[in-house]
């Protein structure tokens, strides 16, 4: 087991044995039989090996889905589904451990709806940074994927935006998928389904860009 990994490995193993982080670095590395130097050749922080857990979450979904010939052939709608349903059966797999790093990072928020938890209860900026910035990058290739095959409606002033909007359903997919209770997370599937054609429904386009076209023509000819 390589340096990375060991450590990644004996930290996820520490904080669900203890239910939190160990106390110090010097300490974690003693019981690893490593140098504290060795730690600090791999990571800054406990911290960033958080980070690095939640990225590897999403790379082994990414990688995933893009390695399935079929996953090619899909639409952009189906390839978002498809890459939702793998990541949530890789978070599966380290249940415990995702469910922990995220209520670590939450203020209460029991009289919030799920949307706004999601939104204001959102995990430590610095522990998701690296997955979100490889999300996005994953998102802005769909979404301009979508442009192409016209699934993806170009809007001044919010196309910009959609990325941010696909973002936020990512939170509201994790906050519901933590705190889901069905049989197997059926629910989660649902919400996943749903959560997806909401937002090409938004992002797609729809009666009122034919409405704007409209009345654009007949402002520039009148």
């Amino acid at each position: 087991m390589e340096k990375l990994e060991k450590i990644r490995k004996a930290y996820t193993d520490y904080v669900l044995e203890n239910g939190t982080p160990p106390p110090s670095v010097f300490q974690f590395a003693k019981k690893l039989k490593i140098s504290e130097a060795d730690f600090y050749q791999e990571y800054t922080s406990f911290e960033s090996i958080e980070a690095d857990v939640w990225l590897s979450f999403f790379k082994q979904a990414q990688q995933t889905v893009e390695s399935d010939p079929i996953y090619q052939t899909y639409s952009v709608r189906e390839k978002l589904l498809a890459f939702y349903y793998t990541w949530v059966e890789v978070l599966k797999a380290q249940r415990s451990f995702v469910v922990f790093s995220y209520n670590q990072l939450r203020p209460s928020t029991a009289n919030l709806s799920p949307m706004a938890k999601a939104r204001m209860g959102k995990p430590s900026p610095r522990v998701l940074q690296l997955f979100k910035e490889a999300y996005y990058d994953y998102a802005r290739d769909l979404l301009a994927e979508g442009r192409e095959s016209k699934e993806v409606e170009p809007r001044p002033f919010l196309s910009d935006r959609y990325a941010d909007g696909l973002w936020t359903q990512t939170l509201f997919i994790l906050h519901f998928w933590v705190n889901d209770v069905s049989k197997n997370f059926e629910k989660t599937d649902t919400a996943i389904e749903k959560s997806v054609n909401t937002a090409f429904d938004l992002i797609g386009r729809s009666p009122l860009d034919s409405l704007f076209d409209l009345a654009k023509f007949i402002y520039q000819n009148k």
